[in-house]
């Protein structure tokens, strides 16, 4: 075996302990039964053992289980996607109803194919959940619906809680790792919906370990801030098949602890960061935290007046 495979072998840090208790085997029946998808399955979530048994938590992948981007990073299936159910909004709320959740996350595949990118059933699931569970917190996860604005906009008018929409990598890597994507329209994604409603805080991921350095890594933070991002999530980048890309570095714990601090140095009002932290990773958490924040900041510029 030569140094580099050995340099890469998994750590033991990055170990998972599976849990398939009653909460994990009944979640998974009932999205069988109601024909419902979830990232956490697609995307192979190194978590979803955790919250599915222990938080009893899911994040929902609503337009389908095709993708029509085929990004070097991720597990979810790629291809040419099925019509629109227009049903799949009532399920998703029914099920968020049944879970009893406190705090969902609504994700999807890219769906380039739609003039809207899906923005018409995004807004509808949020609306439908909001009627079944008026007390649960609803975080969003699109796509950047090919930058259009009248999409965002139709997203944006049903008011979900949080924003949240991934730059995953550093700016120069951005076009070998996301199809489609631009680092660009994703910084201009973020800060469009913050400038449309001001008082919903807007939340962006960046997976490591794909050859970016220390500085790139700084530089996507300051990035994110110039555009008002609140949260920042930093996970360990995974290789889900060996047609993916292959990990280049397995940060430690320490270096993902003094990311975090620069992190909230810069101004984020949260931020998770560690080797198996992914973007809805207690997601649940991070929405108290930018309420908190959000309630300091006033509070400060009031006794400054």
């Amino acid at each position: 075996m030569s140094k580099n495979e050995e340099y890469l072998r998994k750590p033991e840090w990055l170990k998972i302990k599976l849990n398939t208790n009653e909460n994990y085997k009944g979640l998974k029946k009932m999205m069988r039964e109601k024909s419902l998808h979830t990232v956490c399955e697609e995307a192979k979530c190194p978590n979803i053992h955790e919250c599915w048994a222990v938080r009893r938590t899911a994040t929902f992948m609503i337009l389908g289980d095709t993708c029509t981007r085929a990004c070097r990073f991720c597990a979810v299936k790629t291809g040419l996607p099925t019509e629109l159910d227009w049903k799949e909004p009532e399920r998703v709320a029914d099920s968020v109803a049944l879970m009893n959740l406190k705090h969902v996350v609504i994700t999807a595949v890219a769906r380039d194919d739609l003039k809207d990118g899906g923005a018409a059933v995004f807004a509808e699931t949020v609306r439908a959940i909001r009627r079944k569970s008026p007390f649960t917190s609803i975080e969003v996860l699109p796509s950047d619906m090919g930058g259009v604005l009248e999409n965002l906009e139709t997203l944006m008018e049903a008011k979900p809680d949080i924003l949240n929409h991934n730059i995953e990598t550093v700016k120069r890597l951005t076009p070998r790792v996301r199809a489609r994507a631009k680092y660009e329209r994703s910084l201009e994604f973020l800060h469009r919906s913050k400038e449309m409603y001001p008082s919903i805080p807007t939340k962006s991921s960046l997976m490591i370990g794909l050859g970016e350095t220390k500085e790139e890594i700084i530089e996507v933070m300051d990035d994110l801030r110039a555009n008002d991002v609140d949260i920042m999530t930093i996970g360990q980048y995974l290789q889900p098949t060996k047609k993916h890309l292959k990990v280049e570095k397995y940060y430690h714990p320490d270096e993902f602890q003094e990311l975090k601090e620069i992190a909230l140095s810069k101004g984020f009002s949260h931020c998770e960061a560690g080797p198996l932290v992914r973007s809805s990773y207690h997601a649940d958490e991070q929405v108290n935290e930018a309420a908190k924040h959000k309630q300091a900041l006033a509070e400060e510029a009031a006794k400054e007046a």
